[in-house]
């Protein structure tokens, strides 16, 4: 693989969190949410996209959303649970982004909003169809997932290089 192949972000947030009295980081999944993961894996089983690398954060509820959600794969990524996805900025996550060696061609970052609606929002310079559309209509919901693409080293991603492929949330 060269870094003149295109390369696939996707941008996945975390499903629906319950609210028990423990602290933000080890917030679990409710009910609705552990639906929700497996139908947003399933659906990203779907697009076909040979996922090489997972890049998770490390709170309760991405971990459960990641575990439910890969199920529904054919084939399991490399996963990285990295604590710098938590609470991270769009600017921090592309700076965890620039740091995937380029032996990795397709890339899912599961994290929190607001950096990972952010995050697709600043890197999309561009956009197929009404994907821009239906993700600023519907905002970034809980189990909600952008595919973006770019040519070039992970290194060079940044703000505007990329393209909105798709977009896809759960019905309310």
């Amino acid at each position: 693989m060269s870094v003149a192949d295109p390369r696939r972000i996707v941008l996945f947030r975390h499903a629906k969190a319950d609210w028990p009295q423990v602290n933000d980081h080890e917030r679990p999944l409710a009910e609705r949410g552990r639906k929700d993961a497996a139908v947003a894996g399933r659906k990203l089983a779907d697009t076909g996209i040979h996922l090489d690398l997972a890049l998770c954060s490390t709170a309760v509820r991405t971990r459960e959303t990641w575990k439910l959600a890969v199920h529904e794969f054919p084939q399991r990524p490399k996963t990285i649970y990295e604590e710098r996805v938590y609470e991270a900025s769009p600017g921090e996550l592309i700076a965890v982004l620039n740091e995937v060696d380029d032996g990795a061609q397709n890339v899912i970052l599961i994290g929190h909003n607001p950096g990972v609606h952010g995050l697709a929002d600043i890197l999309s310079g561009s956009a197929e169809g009404d994907a821009r559309e239906r993700m600023n209509r519907r905002g970034f919901p809980a189990a909600a997932f952008a595919v973006l693409t770019f040519t070039g080293s992970w290194k060079t991603l940044e703000p505007g290089t990329a393209t909105l492929a798709d977009y896809w949330a759960p019905s309310e």
